[in-house]
């Protein structure tokens, strides 16, 4: 079969061109649509419930909240892992199910399993809510809200936090592949009902009765309507508050002799924030607001940020002119970072094979013939992983090795260009024509095609081990696998068809016998092989006992050595997250505790 294929790429070189063509525009094309990142998303795949309960301590949120809800699911279908945190006032639950499970179907799940939790929930204590689709690579983007240069003391934290509640966050949603945006520092504006005890004895007035009254007198109502021929006309009572005034003036009860308690004769009706458990400082002056957004699982984290920024923009013409929106992590940097270093690689790479390519083969034509099947085999690669889902990141590319790739195209190429060098014609005859050009090269091609085949076959099964690992390790080195299996199939693929048809049109068929450098310098080669060679045939037992020594010493280093699951990623930024002892005073001297995270370095959070 290997043989039919062959000899048809030689005599259709104008059908194996164009689909040579249309492999190139069908890899730039999926080039252009790869997921683009840094490395690739090892999350499992998780659903977080979060309850809010701020009136409850640690054992009542777990016994209360946390515990109904795991009872409650704890029997779906393809739950790996169940776990729990139970703090002060909130219960996060993690249900991880296993990677065959489309995230948006367990999260169906979830929802109608948490019902039944629910109804064990005391009423008023909290409300099980599931958190966005997103992965622990999500914070593509981080960014602060300050006044400008000179505006410092124009604009209070309050202020700042509306804007980012009400314009940069909610012009950010609805942008395409974003999940939540999270905002934080700042004040969060609240209308305060701040009760005077002594007027609640004096008038006889309880809390609840202060509740009840807010409650039903902030809410629309709507009846039925009044048919008026040919109109009829809808009855609504709107009685939703819209001022101080409005609030001051709810009716809380009557007094014994008939009077009406107002909200404002037992309680002062103000501006205020819900309570602060840290700031977010810029240059540890100003009082700034920021803003983490979210990235949507599976979603480009390229083609967000981009998104992001564009949105940014207009947000910025939105905001007071002396208000800045200032960007300090941005996924693109690092990202850029990790790509322009595969990039780099790749292309010393590719340049160091065609050097060695050509110096060894002894012919500029038959060294760039082999080097084109490297990036006709890159592209072939990209196109299988736009179809599988493959991302390109740091470990799917920076793993290739060209000089796996082109390992059939050089036995090929080389088979060729020895049996053309070595051809005796009849006659004076010094150049093959067409026909016998293609008759050579076919019969070189099947002759080499078998050992190829072979070598390459077992590149590929090399990689199956790695092809069968699950969870958090199939996740990290998976798409490496991936890649490299779909890089080599296509060179495999274009050392069938491609690279005899190529030989074919381009090689010279000129016979020549002379010697080249290449030949001089594999004799120089080989006149240091043959002995070394010899002696080692010659005291093979000492070779063999030295090898299982050089074994066991380096399998002795080898344990020694430690190890990590990825190497560390120098992202070039820093923010510090800085945790104070509980009782400190802002005079008090102390020690920060610090988390390293990618930032600018003139944020302190």
């Amino acid at each position: 079969m290997l043989d039919h294929i062959i000899l048809f790429s030689i005599r259709n070189k104008l059908i194996i061109g164009l689909m040579t063509l249309a492999l190139v525009i069908w890899g730039v094309w999926s080039a252009t649509k790869l997921p683009i990142d840094a490395v690739p998303d090892i999350t499992n795949n998780q659903v977080q419930i979060i309850t809010l309960c701020p009136t409850l301590a640690g054992q009542e949120v777990e016994q209360l909240v946390t515990y109904p809800i795991e009872q409650s699911i704890a029997n779906l279908p393809d739950l790996q892992e169940l776990r729990s945190i139970s703090r002060f006032g909130l219960s996060v639950i993690t249900a991880v199910f296993d990677d065959h499970v489309d995230i948006y179907f367990a999260r169906q799940l979830i929802n109608e399993k948490i019902r039944e939790g629910e109804e064990k929930i005391p009423m008023g204590i909290g409300k099980p809510e599931l958190a966005p689709v997103s992965t622990g690579l999500g914070e593509v983007y981080q960014y602060i809200i300050h006044p400008a240069k000179g505006s410092e003391g124009k604009y209070t934290p309050m202020d700042l936090r509306t804007m980012q509640d009400w314009i940069v966050a909610r012009q950010l949603y609805g942008t395409p592949g974003i999940a939540e945006v999270n905002s934080f520092g700042g004040q969060l504006k609240q209308y305060e009902v701040a009760v005077n005890p002594d007027r609640l004895l004096a008038m006889d007035v309880t809390i609840p009765e202060i509740f009840t009254a807010l409650e039903k007198n902030n809410e629309n109502t709507g009846g039925a309507y009044i048919d008026k021929k040919p109109n009829a006309y809808f009855i609504r009572g709107v009685g939703l508050i819209h001022s101080f005034e409005d609030i001051r003036s709810i009716v809380v009860k009557n007094s014994p002799n008939g009077i009406p308690i107002l909200i404002k004769d037992v309680a002062e009706v103000r501006l205020g924030y819900a309570v602060r458990y840290g700031a977010l400082t810029y240059n540890g002056q100003v009082d700034a607001v920021g803003g983490v957004v979210m990235m949507l699982k599976g979603a480009n984290s390229a083609d967000v940020v981009q998104r992001i920024k564009d949105k940014m923009a207009t947000i910025q013409k939105s905001l007071p002119d002396d208000v800045v929106i200032e960007p300090y992590l941005d996924r693109t940097d690092l990202v850029s970072r990790a790509i322009a270093t595969v990039e780099k690689n790749l292309i010393e790479g590719a340049l160091i094979v065609i050097f060695v390519l050509v110096l060894f083969l002894g012919n500029l034509r038959a060294g760039i013939i082999v080097a084109s099947a490297i990036p006709l085999s890159m592209l072939f690669a990209l196109g299988l992983m736009h179809v599988f889902g493959v991302s390109a990141n740091l470990m799917s590319l920076g793993a290739i090795d060209f000089g796996l790739i082109v390992d059939g195209a050089v036995i090929i190429v080389e088979s060729i260009f020895h049996t053309i060098t070595t051809t005796r014609l009849q006659g004076n005859a010094t150049k093959l024509t067409p026909a016998q050009m293609d008759e050579t090269v076919f019969a070189s091609a099947k002759r080499m095609m078998s050992s190829a085949a072979f070598g390459q076959a077992i590149i590929l099964i090399v990689y199956l081990p790695i092809l069968s690992l699950v969870g958090i390790e199939g996740k990290m080195f998976g798409p490496m696998a991936q890649t490299v299996s779909f890089a080599i199939l296509g060179a495999f693929i274009l050392s069938l068809t491609y690279i005899p048809m190529v030989s074919s049109l381009l090689l010279s068929r000129k016979v020549k016998h002379t010697r080249n450098i290449s030949d001089r310098m594999m004799d120089f080669l080989h006149s240091l092989y043959a002995p070394l060679l010899y002696l080692a045939i010659r005291f093979r037992m000492m070779v063999v006992t030295l090898t299982i020594l050089l074994f066991v010493v380096s399998l002795t280093i080898f344990l020694r050595m430690g190890g990590e699951f990825i190497p560390t990623l120098q992202e070039g930024d820093f923010a510090f997250h800085c945790i104070l002892p509980q009782g400190s005073s802002s005079l008090k001297v102390w020690r920060p505790v610090c988390r390293p995270h990618v930032s600018s370095s003139n944020l302190m959070k």
